[in-house]
């Protein structure tokens, strides 16, 4: 097989000494050599994989160059990146940075302005070819496209570029994310919203204050949640104009603990982004220190409370709770020992059972082992005929072994073996 992307010679060559080829170290600035395309391609995907706006998961190491002298071939697969899409269907996508340069000193960010890393910036043109290059080959279905933030105007102007190109003159008609930068104008949001079917803006704290313990720069009212208020409003009025636009909405990603936030605070903001500006999905990264950072000696996050946020996220999206509800301890964090839901439902035994027969949907949906689909499926087929097993059940796609402890069938309580916390 011959090569998966065209050589530098076959384009524009960028500047070969721009901002991204610069580094800095005990105060000197270092210029790097020009990285290729298949390099670029390479280093900006890898360093793409800390953004988790699309799945929950955990970053991949950066990519190894070689040792000195014996520089290693790149494999553009490397910035592939699987995504779960409707159905379940595992869904490959090129997910990349525009560049790695920043003028932001976020204090947990490995690109933070001033750290000494290996950097590089794609021009619009260049990362098109890419992109189409890669989708014609059968490597990826879909674009998911960041970056570092040199202007905001600027690089903002760049990712829509390089958008516009994929779309039009490459007749891309598949799956585009595109990431909003801080304090987007209104005419970059409008354009990003006709362009991409997702757009995300990564908030990081869930209030002023413990945004400024991670990322002191950045204004969390004017230029992370105004981008995604507007970009809402432009939707509405697009839809109502009868154009389908960001067909899978907007999402954002949470840093969380070195900030010190609770549980509370972060549903909390979650649910005000569900509420007011129709986010469609908030991301739960657990903190990971990294070095020559101020929060290198910070301690990790438990990936079990990652989880943790994720269970109670959805029950705010798909179960019909309110954050308020929620089993928070005196802290305001989520027990770790259990499901929420399982927690809430312990909390609540004036609720249980539950007659499956008769109960409405919205309360079969706060049954520990009840999910929207199984809910759905008893709701349809106790049309048919009595439910009178945990078997019934269990072919409904009910996790039986949660939700025996709280369900009557057909008026009895079924024959059961305790549950173990999940």
């Amino acid at each position: 097989m011959g090569p998966i992307l065209p050589t530098v010679s076959q384009q524009a060559k960028p500047q070969d000494f721009d901002i991204a080829n610069k580094c800095s170290y005990n105060g000197a600035v270092i210029v790097q050599r020009s990285l290729d395309l298949h390099e670029k391609i390479e280093l900006l995907g890898q360093q793409a994989q800390y953004d988790l706006c699309e799945a929950a998961g955990q970053p991949v190491p950066l990519p190894d160059h070689g040792a000195a002298g014996h520089p290693r071939v790149p494999d553009v697969s490397r910035s592939v990146a699987t995504v779960i899409g409707r159905g379940g269907r595992p869904v490959p996508l090129l997910r990349v940075l525009q560049t790695s340069a920043c003028e932001k000193n976020c204090y947990y960010c490995p690109f933070r302005a001033g750290r000494s890393l290996r950097r590089a910036t794609l021009q619009p043109e260049e990362l098109a070819l890419a992109f189409d290059q890669m989708q014609r080959k059968g490597l990826v279905q879909g674009l998911f496209l960041s970056s570092g933030i040199v202007g905001t105007v600027r690089s903002m102007d760049r990712m829509l570029a390089t958008v516009e190109l994929v779309r039009r003159k490459y007749g891309w008609r598949g799956y585009v994310h595109l990431k909003l930068l801080p304090e987007a104008e209104e005419a970059q949001v409008e354009a990003a919203v006709q362009l991409a079917d997702r757009v995300s803006v990564n908030l990081e704290a869930p209030n002023e204050v413990r945004l400024a313990r991670l990322a002191p720069k950045k204004d969390l009212a004017h230029g992370l949640v105004e981008p995604l208020r507007r970009a809402w409003r432009i939707v509405q009025q697009q839809r109502r104009a009868g154009r389908r636009v960001v067909s899978a909405g907007a999402s954002t990603q949470f840093v969380v603990g070195p900030a010190g936030e609770s549980d509370r605070e972060l549903l909390v903001a979650s649910q005000m982004l569900y509420r007011e500006v129709g986010l469609r999905r908030a991301y739960y990264s657990a903190f990971h220190p990294v070095p020559d950072t101020p929060l290198e000696d910070a301690a990790p996050t438990s990936p079990l409370r990652e989880h943790r946020l994720y269970q109670a996220d959805a029950m705010l999206r798909q179960y019909g709770f309110r954050a308020e509800e929620l089993p928070f301890d005196r802290d305001g964090n989520l027990p770790l020992d259990r499901d929420p839901k399982q927690a809430w439902a312990e909390a609540h035994p004036e609720l249980f059972p539950v007659e499956v027969n008769t109960a409405p949907q919205s309360l079969l949906l706060r049954v520990p082992g009840i999910g929207p689909r199984s809910a759905a499926a008893i709701v349809a087929a106790r049309r048919q005929a009595a439910l009178r097993s945990l078997e019934d059940l269990r072919r409904l796609g009910v996790r039986t072994d949660l939700a025996a402890a709280y369900v009557l069938l057909d008026g009895r309580a079924p024959l059961r073996q305790l549950a173990l916390s999940v």
